[in-house]
């Protein structure tokens, strides 16, 4: 009784500032709309025709509904009864606004490509204010531009292929390297691996801190706290998960400043030989940005960088997992890799390695003339199956916030300027009229070029400017993972959608090594 009454009491207390921002709105617009009953006569406006739905409960509308906790495989019950009900456009109240919930394909499409003509990006207040005000996820316009435009140079092909492929194939190792075998009954998280494995990633390329430095693992503790602040009900007193996550914001940026004071110095050497090819040192040097803009840039891409691309690979182990067929054929791809690697003496993975992985393209029709030469590629285009199945059947994104800024007719409907709109991504690609048995892990479903209606990363001018980075992180940890280990779960787990994606046990797994001429990992040399 004790638990269900804490459970009901945090709930409670998740969606209160929801309710009391319902309760300003309502009284703001109640007051003017009595105001101008006084000083204007209303003139008869044509009714719009809005989409269908309900506004729920008085103040709160339907956000408990909403967010209630279901498995990360499936859009919960909420969503499947209202698109049964309303169809895939349907009205609600979410979060104290007035809401349309889109769970069509051409519609998140059309919101996406039309940012800043007829949509913006509209997340709570509370997003930016532990995020920062000059965070890529809640900037808008010409800011927003400049921001991305940063990152995407910082984030290049060329930086790709010379600095972050080969850096992130010696963070693979080391973690790799540090795993207990299953000889002794030991299990652990793979969910805290993959965690561990992208924030050392994004701390080193962001900062160039290494991995199990004090100072680096400080920084890592701190942002655990910042990250239960981010995804917590803004509720700003002390105990409480965001105010505990404000004061880690203010250590991880003291971190931050230290580190740039420490670089202007160096910089400001004459003779100074030093150059850290990070980030950090590519903002000071490359762009007239504040202090404030560069650690709330490098702070933002820190959370960007390491919290969905961490997840998205434990997803990806965990499907794997439940599916050994996928692993076997997975693995005969990296055989494949790894015997033309050590023909040519490389000890490293090389770039066309890795575009052999993702990159490479298979249009060829069944039983062409070209079928006979297309095995090769067929059989090497695998690992982007394996990771277009995770990113769709996982939905680390699940919805994005977008208001709409111009009144909107789209399909027969009227979207009033000023209501909140919210592109439901998982629901696309859940969805059974796109995707056969879309609750099943099924890779051999790409055949060919990912659908339009496939946007994991989102799209148009806010499409993620980590997508690269992130495919590339999976694709070298999958290669060394399937070439040097078996493993299973440690106990039954799943994702849940809180409404971030999260394994509640931490998906608990044992590893087996498996020994053979194309393990690295006794080779200690080259993880450095």
């Amino acid at each position: 009784m004790g638990a269900m009454m804490t459970s009901i009491t945090s709930e409670l207390l998740f969606f209160l500032p929801f309710i009391l921002l319902a309760l300003l709105t309502f009284y703001t617009t109640t007051v003017a709309q009595c105001h101008g009953a006084r000083r204007w006569r209303p003139t008869k406006k044509k009714r719009p025709n809005l989409p269908p739905g309900a506004p729920g409960w008085p103040f709160v509308g339907e956000t408990f509904g909403y967010l209630r906790p279901h498995p990360a495989t499936s859009v919960g019950r909420f969503m499947e009864q209202h698109v049964a009900r309303y169809g895939k456009i349907y009205r609600s109240s979410l979060f104290g606004e007035r809401t349309v919930v889109s769970a069509d394909a051409g519609l998140n499409r059309y919101i996406l490509q039309n940012e800043g003509r007829l949509f913006e990006c509209s997340y709570p207040r509370s997003i930016g204010g532990i995020l920062g005000k000059w965070s890529m996820l809640v900037l808008v316009g010409d800011a927003h531009r400049e921001m991305r435009a940063i990152s995407l140079n910082f984030l290049s092909s060329v930086r790709l292929r010379a600095v972050l492929l080969p850096e992130v194939e010696r963070h693979t190792l080391l973690v790799l390297r540090s795993w207990p075998l299953s000889g002794g009954g030991a299990c652990f998280s793979a969910q805290h691996e993959a965690k561990k494995f992208t924030f050392n990633l994004m701390a080193r390329n962001i900062m160039s801190m290494d991995p199990g430095e004090e100072e680096t693992e400080r920084l890592r503790l701190e942002y655990i706290t910042f990250m239960k602040g981010v995804v917590s009900a803004p509720l700003n007193f002390p105990g409480t998960a965001y105010w505990k996550a404000l004061k880690s914001r203010a250590s991880i940026l003291g971190v931050i400043e230290r580190k740039m004071e420490d670089r202007l110095q160096k910089m400001s050497k004459e003779n100074s030989s030093v150059e850290e090819d990070d980030l950090l040192g590519w903002a000071l040097k490359q762009f007239n940005l504040s202090k404030e803009q560069i650690l709330d840039l490098l702070l933002s891409l820190l959370f960007a960088g390491h919290e969905t691309s961490s997840m998205a690979l434990a997803l990806a182990i965990f499907f794997l997992e439940g599916c050994p067929k996928a692993v076997q054929e997975l693995r005969e791809e990296h055989l494949e890799i790894a015997r033309r690697q050590r023909l040519r003496g490389a000890s490293r993975l090389s770039w066309e390695d890795y575009k052999e992985m993702v990159f490479t393209q298979c249009r060829v029709r069944p039983g062409s003339p070209d079928a006979l030469r297309s095995t090769h590629c067929s059989r090497i285009a695998y690992n982007k199956k394996v990771i277009n199945e995770t990113l769709r059947l996982g939905n680390v994104v699940r919805f994005l916030h977008r208001k709409v800024i111009r009144d909107v007719h789209y399909n027969g409907y009227d979207i009033p300027r000023g209501w909140k709109i919210l592109p439901v991504l998982a629901a696309v690609h859940l969805d059974s009229s796109l995707y056969e048995d879309p609750n099943q892990f099924n890779p051999w479903r790409w055949k060919s070029n990912a659908p339009s209606s496939f946007m994991p990363y989102g799209g148009g001018p806010r499409l993620c400017a980590g997508s690269e980075l992130a495919k590339l992180e999976i694709a070298i940890f999958l290669h060394h993972l399937v070439l040097n280990f078996l493993w299973e779960l440690a106990e039954p787990d799943q994702a849940f959608v809180y409404p971030f994606v999260d394994f509640p046990k931490g998906l608990p797994i044992r590893v087996q090594r498996i020994a053979g001429e194309h393990s690295v990992l006794t080779n200690e040399s080259t993880a450095m």
